[in-house]
């Protein structure tokens, strides 16, 4: 009896323990990896698997000789917790853009990826 409550109690541990360390995830992006967009461009959007916590998310957006884009402040959407969008201070030029991101879910786990886009004219 005693074998079959601990064995009841470790399959417990490991199941529960697995949704504790669940990481926010990357589910959707826009501008998108490698896609082509107009430099009407007003906003990063980035939807996560779970909701980020804004003071500790967001981007870092540079062109091609490393010099950093001004972003305003990153802020949850209202209708879509899970969705950090990120204001672009200005218009963007032509040209490829390299986007780095970072996010930080509730379980204070630091998520971070990047990719590219390009502006045209």
């Amino acid at each position: 009896m005693r074998k079959h409550i601990l064995a009841i109690a470790a399959l417990a541990g490991v199941t529960l323990s697995g949704a504790a360390y669940a990481h926010a995830t990357l589910k959707a992006e826009n501008p998108a990896p490698n896609a082509v967009v107009s430099n009407s461009l007003k906003e990063v959007r980035l939807t996560f698997s779970e909701a980020v916590t804004p003071a500790f998310s967001g981007i870092k957006l540079t062109d091609l000789t490393g010099k950093a884009i001004a972003t305003g402040a990153p802020h949850l959407d209202a209708k879509n917790q899970k969705a950090l969008v990120v204001p672009l201070k200005s218009t963007l030029a032509a040209g490829k853009y390299q986007l780095a991101w970072y996010a930080v879910s509730d379980d204070a786990h630091r998520v971070t990826g990047k990719y590219s886009f390009s502006v045209k004219r």
